[in-house]
Formats: structure tokens, C-alpha cells, sequence
């Protein structure tokens, strides 16, 4: 029987027309033998205008609910995740060849380690890719690290949450995405950090596009108000996780 790594995918009608793309990247990817992946797209609302771009292929499976934003779209995916592992991959953007297999090969090689991350290129309109400076080294990142580095840089994380690929267990334990409007992920890697080990990889893992309509885009997600709320909600959760010294895996 094949073990299965989980893909989880937030749409809405914006977003919708890069699925095509977001799935070419996916079956690029290369698998150990005895491995497969299984695509969860949730769309965020219940339209007409999504269903067209999904693929056909049986290892996708598409649905719908009422809208929440992507951190409940993707929380609520989660109930029918059937795999060891979760994949993010937002609908607008591609996997990186070798990505998976990449992260699987980190957290099946060491027990201590429940995330990994990798780098990320922004996916420019005229096709180019830009890096970022900074980078942090190859290899494991350290309980508290991602908190730290995040509250001294104006919150910004050394490593991108839309690269994500986790245990199901450990997410499903810290409830899923944070109940947000925006930076719900960012909320999840630090809350991940405050209780276990991850990892980054130096090799690209993700293009990251940048567009015009991409939430992160709109006016609403800089909004100095509702900014420094999330802000306040995700480090307040973080820390908490932290005092409370539960760590995973458990025993340890």
C-alpha cells in the first residue's frame, strides 16, 4: 500500500485560472517508490467559477465551503488529509522540481524534525524569478528560532510559510491555520517552531508568484491596525506555546 504525502490548496475565483499550472508543477514531481500524493483543493466560497480550471485526474479532489479565508479553507481540507504528511501549495503558485521528495527524505530521515521549508523565488509577471538576500543556512532551525528572527525583522520570517510541508499530526495537534484574515500562516510556523525542530533547504522549493490580485496585494492586508493585531495574536500564541514547554515528539 502506497503512504501519501497530502497537498493542500486555498482557491477562490481569482486564483483559480494558475490551478493548471500549480498541478503541471505537482506532476513534475519524483517519488520515492512506495510514495504517491494526494491534491486537496478547497475552494474559499461556493461558485461556479472554480470548478472549470480543477484538473481530472483522480488523485485530485476538489471541494467547496462557505468562505473563511485560506486558513479555513485549507484547516477545514484537513479532514480528509489521509496521508503522514501536508504539502502547501497556494493555487497561484508551482513547486520547485524535486520539492517533495526533498522534504520527504528530511523529515523521514529524522524523527526530530516535524517541518521543513525551502527557499523561495519570486515568479515575476514577464516570467523572471528574483531571489532574497539572507537566507539562512542549510540544515536545522532550532526551537524559538523562526520567533526570534521574526519579532527583531519587523515580522518577517527567515523562512517562507508557503513552503510548508509538515506532519499531520503535529498540525492537526496545533488546530490547523490560525483564525485570521491573513498571515493564518505565518501564525502556523511559528506556532510549529515553538514546539518542534524544523528544517530549511538551501534548494529552491517554490516560485512564488506575484501578480496584481493576490491577497498579500491588497490594501486590507497592510492596514496598520488589523497588522498590528495579527501580529499581536501570533506572538502572543507562540509564546504560549513556548511557556507551556510541550514538545514534539512527545517524550523527548
Amino acid at each position: 500500500m502506497s503512504r501519501r504525502i497530502i497537498i493542500v490548496t486555498a482557491v477562490h475565483t481569482p486564483s483559480a485560472p494558475f490551478l493548471p499550472e500549480a498541478y503541471k508543477s505537482l506532476c513534475d514531481q519524483e517519488l520515492p517508490d512506495g510514495w504517491e500524493w494526494h491534491w486537496l483543493i478547497q475552494e474559499d466560497g461556493e461558485t461556479d467559477d472554480v470548478a472549470p480550471h480543477v484538473p481530472d485526474d483522480h488523485r485530485v479532489t476538489f471541494r467547496q465551503g462557505r468562505p473563511g479565508g485560506p486558513g479555513v479553507a485549507r484547516t477545514i481540507a484537513l479532514a480528509h488529509a489521509d496521508g503522514e504528511y501536508v504539502k502547501v501549495l497556494d493555487a497561484d503558485d508551482q513547486l520547485a522540481p524535486g520539492a517533495l521528495a526533498r522534504d520527504l527524505a528530511v523529515l523521514e530521515g529524522d524523527r526530530t524534525i516535524a517541518w521543513a521549508t525551502s527557499r523561495v523565488l519570486d515568479f515575476m509577471p514577464d516570467g523572471s524569478t528574483v531571489g532574497f538576500p539572507g537566507d539562512p543556512d542549510d540544515g536545522p532551525i532550532e526551537c524559538g528560532a523562526v520567533l526570534d528572527y521574526w519579532k527583531a525583522n519587523g515580522f518577517r520570517a527567515q523562512v517562507h510559510p508557503a513552503t510548508l510541508f509538515v506532519r499531520r499530526d503535529l498540525l492537526l495537534a496545533l488546530g490547523g491555520w490560525m483564525a485570521l484574515p491573513a498571515s493564518e500562516d505565518t501564525g502556523l510556523l511559528l506556532a510549529l517552531n515553538s514546539v518542534s525542530r524544523g528544517w530549511f533547504s538551501k534548494e529552491v522549493g517554490l516560485l512564488y508568484r506575484k501578480w496584481e490580485g493576490q491577497a498579500t496585494g491588497q490594501a486590507a492586508h497592510v492596514d496598520t491596525a488589523e497588522r498590528d493585531a495579527r501580529m499581536a495574536v501570533v506572538e502572543a500564541r507562540a509564546r504560549a506555546l513556548a511557556h507551556f514547554e510541550w514538545r514534539y515528539p512527545v517524550g523527548d
